[in-house]
């Protein structure tokens, strides 16, 4: 299961990330995977100041959009790395790396994020391609919308065959690692955000106990 978030970003804030990446080194993206022959992008030195002050801007964002924080029940959310996608440049199909080095200990990747920093209009190709058993599913999602997924679901971000594709990407260890089981808390909490109001006192109690006692129990 996957979701679009709208507005994670607001444009004041797609403001000052653009004005920071202005001026930020970018390096070949084969650096943080060597060994995979179809990624082919640029992503921002980790060196740099820019990965820094971006990051803090993006992470900030997500941790304060409800949505993102009821479907993922974040743990930890890695710093977000500023990627670039000029013409002829694309990431083959690829799932998501299951750690990732981080400090104090490594992060484990549960859901992975990317958040669009440029409208799709301005570049041709470089849709992001989730496949879901048999079916690909092109996204191309408005600048400063966010789409989320489990990290072990199969990706690719198709060649740019115009203009420069411009996004962040992200990865989360939730509190709950199962996907199905995450799944099925977020239904569970938008039933309960939805028509919980509506449910006779005692029922609504009772659901109350089933979804955080799941919570409780499914947690790590």
């Amino acid at each position: 299961m996957f979701l679009e978030i709208p507005d994670v970003l607001s444009p004041e804030e797609i403001a000052r990330v653009k004005k920071i990446a202005a001026g930020a080194t970018f390096l070949d993206g084969r650096i943080s995977n060597p060994h995979n022959q179809t990624k082919n992008n640029l992503q921002v030195d980790h060196n740099d100041p820019a990965f820094r002050d971006s990051s803090q801007i993006l992470v900030q964002a997500l941790w304060r959009s409800e949505t993102f924080r009821n479907f993922t029940f974040p743990r930890r959310i890695g710093p977000p790395l500023l990627c670039r996608y000029q013409p002829g440049m694309r990431y083959g199909r690829h799932p998501d790396a299951a750690f990732l080095p981080m400090r104090p200990e490594p992060l484990r990747s549960d859901v992975s994020a990317t958040i669009f920093l440029n409208d799709p209009g301005e570049y041709e190709g470089g849709a992001l391609v989730i496949h879901l058993g048999s079916k690909p599913i092109s996204i191309k999602g408005p600048s400063g919308s966010a789409i989320v997924y489990p990290s072990t679901t199969i990706h690719e971000v198709e060649p740019v065959t115009s203009g420069e594709r411009f996004v962040a990407i992200t990865f989360i260890e939730s509190q709950i690692v199962d996907e199905r089981r995450r799944e099925l808390l977020y239904t569970l909490n938008e039933v309960a955000a939805l028509e919980g109001l509506n449910m006779d006192w005692e029922n609504r109690v009772r659901l109350e106990h089933v979804r955080h006692s799941l919570h409780r129990m499914w947690s790590t």
